[in-house]
């Protein structure tokens, strides 16, 4: 069996891979991330393989797997912000609609490559101003897609159809699915 490596840093990807019982290390991937202009699919399908080769390069014995994750509205794409007024514009936009979150997902192997993308729908509840600021305030929307985790506690999402673990940001069962089809465990 290969050793498998997760080209994230992020720990909600090393918590929701780390659910497969699969042994792993993490090795975070050095790519520069280039999309702009992309639809999102086609964006996420784009970075997690880029991800996931750039650790490859330097991991050629094991299996990689990379992934990324965009919030989109009505077609245009979401990052993740870039100060705590983006953050809120971004929850502004959002609030009381629906949007699609899509992660690609990437593995890399000798003699196997393999890229998905998944989508999941989700409504949010119309947000007063004050749950906006105060959240914002936590911090906590400043490193994630869309200015928003599903998982952080607050009211925002009214409902979600789909994968929960690809809102969060790694689809665990298209991943399990990619593992088993490239025989990695």
């Amino acid at each position: 069996m290969k050793k498998l490596i997760l080209a994230s840093a992020s720990p909600r990807r090393r918590e929701l891979l780390g659910q497969l019982n699969v042994p792993f290390e993490v090795i975070p991937s050095r790519y520069e991330e280039h999309a702009e202009g992309l639809p999102a699919r086609e964006a996420v399908l784009r970075l997690a393989e880029g991800k996931a080769a750039e650790v490859f390069s330097r991991c050629p014995d094991c299996a990689v797997l990379g992934a990324d994750t965009v919030v989109a509205l009505d077609g245009a794409v979401l990052g993740k912000p870039r100060s705590a007024e983006d953050a809120k514009r971004t929850l502004r936009a959002l609030s009381g609609r629906e949007h699609s979150v899509f992660t690609g997902v990437s593995l890399l192997a000798e003699g196997f490559r393999r890229t998905v993308a998944v989508e999941s729908r989700v409504r949010f509840f119309p947000l007063s101003e004050q749950l906006i600021e105060r959240y914002v305030a936590s911090g906590l929307p400043m490193d994630k897609a869309g200015s928003y985790g599903i998982q952080d506690g607050y009211p925002l999402v009214e409902r979600y159809e789909g994968s929960y673990e690809n809102i969060v940001g790694l689809p665990v069962e298209a991943v399990r699915a990619l593992l088993k089809e490239g025989k990695i465990c």
